[in-house]
């Protein structure tokens, strides 16, 4: 093997060990006195002196006593509040609770840090910052349509002068569409909302980092955009079909967009180092921003007092950077509009 094939394959080597998941349990999983807790609370119902009136059926959901009008009401099954998630949650509380008066850090269960639960809200923090992403994505595109559609000239047959109108209405709806369903994921974590998540990020990821290349390239005519869309909207989809009828990996779909979002960053990078545009500077504050982003998703770390981890900071770096990011589009808006209006005079 030549030193070019060699070198080669161990890049691939290399590259393919970030793709491979972890198969190690998550450190609480394995614990002793909590696997023994849960498993008398799945008998017994009760996590110390706290008894679920609901939980009268095992994990699996079977009747451990009493008739069958005695199941969970509708209402809890829909928000999961039954009986084997009701025992984690306490068991995983008590315990925490262990490790801290003997001065223990805290430890993931099921994969997951151990969050205070409000109002049956698995992680507050990270909702209400997702919501306030989602009223931002909101004001950016309604501002965006009202720039176009109103203050700024209008081609004879009405159309807008911006090239990229259309594509950013679409980013628009992905963007809403993402916030809304990590704000749903992060109240109640269950399979489905979990694939709602995961498959709305990807989405929006990758349709950005088919934004970028339009833009940053400047590809106007429709076949190049068909070109360049296609392959990457059918790895898109293959990817979210991977996750919904093959395998729900976390892992996985973070390398995937962390992938795309660096490549974003680079790009824009690039081009706001080169162009002239009169907002390039947006461009690069984003950047920073996003990279600050992309090093908390890197770095992760156990939830303050329950309650704040680095994936809900991340959440909040995310709420500056929506402004920031409509704040150029409008500015990109009106740069191209004010460019092509002077060429046809």
């Amino acid at each position: 093997m030549n030193q070019i094939a060699r070198s080669h394959l161990i890049m691939f080597l290399f590259a393919l060990s970030f793709l491979v998941p972890s198969l190690e349990a998550s450190e609480g999983d394995a614990d002793p006195i909590y696997k023994t807790c849960l498993e008398d609370c799945e008998i017994s119902g009760c996590v110390g002196e706290m008894c679920f009136q609901h939980c009268k059926f095992s994990s699996d959901g079977k009747p451990i006593d009493g008739p069958w009008y005695l199941q969970e009401p509708l209402y809890q099954k829909w928000k999961q509040l039954d009986c084997r998630s009701d025992c984690r949650y306490h068991c995983m509380i008590a315990r925490e609770e262990q490790r801290w008066k003997l001065g223990g850090k805290p430890i993931k269960y099921h994969g997951k840090w151990p969050f205070q639960r409000v109002y049956a809200i698995q992680e507050p923090a990270a909702v209400a910052f997702s919501a306030i992403s989602l009223a931002i994505q909101f004001h950016g595109w309604l501002s965006f349509f009202i720039l176009l559609n109103y203050k700024l000239p209008l081609r004879p047959d009405k159309k807008t002068y911006y090239e990229y109108t259309g594509l950013f209405h679409i980013y628009a709806i992905l963007a809403m569409n993402f916030w809304f369903w990590s704000a749903v994921c992060h109240t109640r974590d269950v399979e489905l909302t979990e694939k709602l998540d995961y498959s709305s990020a990807i989405a929006l990821v990758g349709f950005s980092f088919i934004l970028t290349i339009l833009r940053t390239f400047d590809v106007r005519d429709e076949a190049s955009r068909v070109m360049v869309a296609a392959p990457l909207i059918a790895f898109v989809m293959t990817h979210i079909l991977y996750l919904n009828f093959y395998k729900l990996d976390y892992g996985l779909n973070t390398k995937v967009c962390m992938a795309m979002g660096v490549a974003n960053l680079l790009i824009w990078g690039v081009w706001a180092g080169i162009t002239s545009h009169p907002s390039r500077w947006k461009v690069w504050l984003f950047n920073v921003g996003g990279t600050i982003a992309l090093l908390l998703e890197i770095y992760d770390f156990p939830p303050y007092k329950g309650f704040i981890d680095a994936h809900a900071l991340w959440h909040v770096a995310n709420i500056p950077l929506a402004y920031i990011c409509w704040s150029f589009v409008r500015d990109d808006a009106v740069f191209r509009t004010s460019t092509l209006v002077n060429k046809t005079k």
